[in-house]
């Protein structure tokens, strides 16, 4: 619905699941690589979760910045926390289920879960919720034309603000600073 949107691929090192594309769902690597990325800078942020590690790779952030595109990334309150170290002006949405049915609902749903793991992900949903302060918005996810259209209005309201347009504002003004 925006073309200045991008969606950072994230790096992991589990095994893809069925129907997953290395490089369009994720970029699958294996630990030896990723610990190669983290101790080369090559990663944003990134966590060991549930056994395996998942990252965002820098240089997809910074390719989208320099090309002055908003870029997207599905990461948990600690790779929020990193990104906001690094980029304080950051907007952080927590997108949510509407109720703990549902979210039960979506993580069974998956059919790749054991129940170890499904309770693993589920108390970890739970717990991530504790963190949602730390977020500049919450997006409640019950119907996904809604919640796309609750993000797309943040994304639109935070480019109109003022700190956003200085550019455009002084283009205008025929290339005198405000």
């Amino acid at each position: 619905k925006l073309p200045d949107i991008g969606y950072s691929v994230s790096v992991t090192t589990r095994a893809p699941r069925e129907g997953e594309v290395d490089g369009v769902s994720y970029f699958f690597k294996t630990v030896e690589e990723v610990k190669t990325m983290i101790a080369e800078g090559g990663l944003l942020e990134y966590a060991e979760v549930y056994g395996n590690y998942y990252g965002t790779l820098k240089s997809e952030v910074e390719k989208a910045i320099v090309n002055g595109k908003n870029i997207i990334l599905e990461i948990d309150p600690v790779g929020a926390r990193n990104v906001r170290a690094h980029y304080p002006d950051a907007v952080l949405m927590f997108l949510v289920a509407p109720d703990l049915e549902v979210l039960s609902s979506r993580l069974s749903g998956r059919g790749s879960e054991s129940a170890e793991t499904f309770k693993i992900r589920h108390d970890a949903a739970l717990s991530e919720m504790e963190n949602a302060t730390l977020y500049d918005y919450v997006v409640v996810n019950d119907f996904v034309e809604r919640a796309a259209d609750d993000i797309l209005a943040i994304i639109r309201a935070e480019n109109l603000r003022t700190k956003n347009s200085i550019e455009i504002l002084s283009r205008i003004k025929g290339g005198n600073k405000l």
